[in-house]
């Protein structure tokens, strides 16, 4: 019985730790798209790196670019320039998927330049 009422009384307090690091998770989210929002020019239709990134990308990589899972590699470390990463995104590479024909080689660009901003 006394176990019962501690697991009942944790309870509460790992549910509330666990909203937080959701909530967490999406005010990182929320503040890259201002921070992306804020950088284009008004009127501008460029393609939305931050958006695409959020659409394709978060899943392996992880929304600050360091989940690393399925063999993705920690953008906040890669060493790869610009054009290495265009090339990368375009024909993937080992489990990556190509994005060459999913996505516009305008959008390539734009998720590209925005990974440049995940490193440290």
């Amino acid at each position: 019985m006394h176990r019962m009422n501690w697991l009942i009384r944790l309870t509460p307090v790992l549910l509330a730790g666990l909203l937080l690091a959701c909530e967490s998770a999406q005010d990182q989210i929320e503040r890259q798209t201002a921070a992306a929002q804020s950088g284009r020019q008004a009127g501008g239709t460029a393609p939305d790196g931050l958006a695409v990134f959020r659409k394709y990308c978060v899943t392996c990589h992880g929304v600050d670019g360091k989940l690393a899972l399925n063999g993705a590699k920690d953008l906040t470390k890669s060493a790869l320039s610009l054009q290495e990463r265009i090339t990368q995104i375009t024909n993937g590479k080992n489990m990556m998927t190509p994005f060459a024909e999913v996505l516009s080689p305008e959008e390539i660009k734009a998720v590209a330049e925005y990974t440049l901003s995940l490193k440290k």
